[in-house]
Parts: structure tokens; C-alpha cells; sequence
């Protein structure tokens, strides 16, 4: 019993054991900084290996399915699923912010200095293509990435599908790449460690400045979100004892995703908890690395905290209109970026450009300071609800009973 239980939880002990040890001697030791290495290395191994992850796993799960009609099928469920929960997590912050208003006082802010803004053009144009081949192979070009992924996937297709040797090779390079994964996992209880004494000596002081109410409303309305829509969410697509079966497995994801801040490197860890749910792994092939810069769900209530900010900021009404409007510039703002940690300030600086472009450089040093400081529970809300989405998605494409099916085999 104990050697099973070490097994099935001993990691997450050591996971959580990295990040609690990391919080206390930010709290204890003033240059804690000076440990942050420690989490930089283990970012970076996952960021290395999780590109060609991302491409290998997008176009071998449609070049290795055999009917596109499926493809197509799981993908256009993933992206409505996409846009209904993120629609949701979107009204209810809203709700929240309209109930217990962000801003009472006043702040006295040091005016910035803003780049120049990118056009709409420009901005579809760098969301979903690069100019050289070369460029596609980096973090900051995933959504690209996938584009080429899935136009590649279905060339295979095309070319023959699964009894192609591209489909076979690429086929075998995303089970080395997970092995590949799975060694570097290992590290993760220091890499916790070492980001979490840094972010608690860093950013401690602030979580406790001017941001304090706006903060503590967006990190406990995140975590209520993950305790009250998951489990529906996941009863929905997974039928009876689906949440049970989505609680069980949801903490590594989640824990991955607020420790790294990073949308793309959880997409590991939540195939793994994919692939022990019973998903199907031509949905977690295509669902998890695509949920990973399109599902913002967090991303989408952290637009509306920063705009309802900024309003009351300025003593401007934050009307509905404008926050279907935000929501919307948010989504398209970001999606390329979600999956870097702290985001690169595209979004801020789009609801700054078109919400308060008189005052942008004011707006823009308020939306990216609290864009950064709710990186962390937005990122684990993105990521961790792209596993739950796999539930949703397996319902349409395999069929409601799925789970039971698996968890009746698990038993015989």
C-alpha cells in the first residue's frame, strides 16, 4: 500500500515540497533572487523540447489518423470548446468586478515611454505565419508552428496517411520526445524551488501594495473558477464520476502551469494526464498544444480585471459593450504569445491602444504590472483547463460513454 502510494503521488509530494521550501525562503532570505537559475534551467529544458513536441505530435496525429474527416472534426470542436468556456470565465469576472468594484482610490503613476503599436495587418499576419522557415522553430512563434503543423499533417494525408513513412517517423519521434520529457520532469522539484524563492523575495512587497485588492479578487475568483466550472465541465464530457477522475489528475498540470507561468511547457505534463484519463490520444495530440495558445479562459478574466482597473482608474464607466470588446481584443492580442511566460505585454498594450490611447502612457505601466502579477493563476487556469477540455472534445469525437468505457476496462 505505501509503495502504491509513493508511486501514484510520491512526484507530487516532491513537486509541492519544491515549491512550499522555495516560498519560505523567499520570505526568509532577502536574496532569494540569486536563486533563480534554479527554475530558469528548468524552464528552458522544457521550452528546447517542447517545440519540436508541439510539431511532431500536431502532424503525426493527423497524418496518422485514418480518416480526415475525424481531423477536422476534433478540431473544430476544440476551437468552439475554446470559445464557449473562455465566453464564460469572461461573464463571470465581469459579474464580479461590476459586484465589488476593483478601484476606490487614486494612484500616482511615473508616465512611460509606449513603442509603436502593431496594425491589424500586421498583427494577423505575425499570429499566423513567419516570413522563413528557420523563424518557425521558436517558442515565441507557436501559433505559427501549429499552423504549419496541421497544413503539414494533412499533406501526409493526402500522401497517403498512416502507411506513409513520414507518418511512421514522426509517429516514433513523439513518443522519444515525451521519454525525452519524462527525464527532464525529474528536475522539476528544484526548478520549483528556485522560481518560487525568487518570485516570493521579488514581487512579495507588491502582492501587498496598491494591486493588493485587485490581486487577491483575481486569484480567488481563478481558483473558484478551477473548483466550480472544471467539474461541470468535466461532467459534461466525461458523464458520471468524470470530476472525480479530472481531480485526480488535474493538480500536476496545474501546479506545472503556476510554477512556470508557461502555457507550453504544461502541454507535457497534461498529455500525461491525459493519456492516464484514457483520452484519446489523437485529441490530446491536437487539443493540448493548440489549447495551449488559444484556450485563455484565465487570459480572458485577467482582460477584463485590467480593463475594469483601468476604468475606475480613470472614472470611466466599464459598460457591457466594452467588455465583450476587451475580451475580444485580448484574445486576438495574445493568442501568439500565451505561451511565454509574463506574455511580452502584447495584450496590455492592445486594450491600452484601443481603450485609453490618450492616457497609453499611463494605461500601458498599470495593465503590465498587473498583468504580470496575475501570470501565474491565469497561466494555471489556460493550462490546466486545456486537460478538461480533452473531456469535452473525446465526447463529441468518440462518443459520451467514453470515460465509462475506459474505466470499465481499467477494472476488468
Amino acid at each position: 500500500m505505501k509503495k502504491g502510494f509513493l508511486k501514484n503521488y510520491g512526484f507530487l509530494i516532491f513537486m509541492l515540497t519544491g515549491i512550499v521550501s522555495g516560498c519560505i525562503v523567499g520570505v526568509v532570505w532577502d536574496d532569494a533572487a540569486k536563486l533563480a537559475p534554479l527554475g530558469t534551467v528548468f524552464t528552458n529544458l522544457m521550452f528546447c523540447v517542447v517545440v519540436p513536441m508541439v510539431f511532431c505530435s500536431i502532424a503525426s496525429a493527423i497524418a496518422n489518423m485514418h480518416s480526415m474527416k475525424r481531423a477536422g472534426k476534433v478540431m473544430g470542436v476544440t476551437v468552439v470548446t475554446f470559445c464557449v468556456t473562455a465566453a464564460i470565465a469572461a461573464l463571470l469576472m465581469y459579474v464580479v468586478v461590476s459586484i465589488f468594484p476593483v478601484v476606490n482610490g487614486k494612484y500616482d503613476i511615473v508616465e512611460g515611454q509606449v513603442g509603436e503599436t502593431m496594425g491589424a495587418a500586421d498583427l494577423v499576419i505575425n499570429f499566423f505565419t513567419k516570413p522563413d522557415f528557420i523563424d518557425l522553430w521558436s517558442r515565441k512563434a507557436i501559433l505559427p508552428l501549429i499552423v504549419a503543423a496541421v497544413i503539414f499533417g494533412f499533406g501526409i494525408q493526402m500522401n497517403g496517411g498512416p502507411e506513409t513513412m513520414t507518418a511512421k517517423m514522426l509517429k516514433d519521434l513523439t513518443e522519444c520526445i515525451m521519454k525525452t520529457v519524462k527525464i527532464i520532469t525529474y528536475y522539476a522539484p528544484i526548478g520549483f524551488f528556485g522560481f518560487f524563492a525568487n518570485l516570493v523575495s521579488t514581487h512579495g512587497a507588491d502582492l501587498i501594495g496598491d494591486y493588493g485588492r485587485t490581486l487577491i479578487m483575481y486569484y480567488v475568483v481563478s481558483f473558484v473558477y478551477m473548483l466550480v466550472f472544471f467539474p461541470l465541465y468535466a461532467r459534461f464530457g466525461g458523464g458520471k464520476g468524470a470530476a472525480k477522475v479530472m481531480f485526480k489528475n488535474l493538480f500536476k498540470p496545474a501546479a506545472v502551469s503556476f510554477g512556470t507561468c508557461s502555457s507550453v511547457a504544461t502541454i507535457p505534463t497534461n498529455m500525461e494526464a491525459a493519456e492516464e484519463t484514457g483520452v484519446s490520444s489523437d485529441v490530446t495530440n491536437i487539443v493540448l498544444p493548440l489549447g495551449a495558445t488559444m484556450h485563455m479562459d484565465g487570459s480572458a478574466m485577467s482582460a477584463i480585471v485590467k480593463v475594469a482597473f483601468l476604468f475606475g482608474l480613470f472614472g470611466q464607466d466599464f459598460n457591457t459593450g466594452r467588455a465583450i470588446l476587451a475580451i475580444v481584443v485580448a484574445v486576438l492580442s495574445s493568442v501568439a504569445m500565451s505561451g511565454i511566460p509574463g506574455g511580452g505585454g502584447t495584450g496590455e498594450l492592445a486594450l491600452c491602444t484601443i481603450f485609453f490611447p490618450d492616457q497609453l502612457a499611463v494605461a500601458f505601466p498599470f495593465a503590465l504590472a498587473l498583468g504580470n502579477l496575475v501570470d501565474p493563476p491565469a497561466t494555471m487556469v489556460n493550462a490546466a483547463g486545456d486537460y478538461v477540455t480533452t473531456f469535452i472534445v473525446e465526447r463529441y469525437v468518440t462518443g459520451k460513454d467514453w470515460l465509462q468505457k475506459k474505466l470499465h476496462q481499467n477494472q476488468e
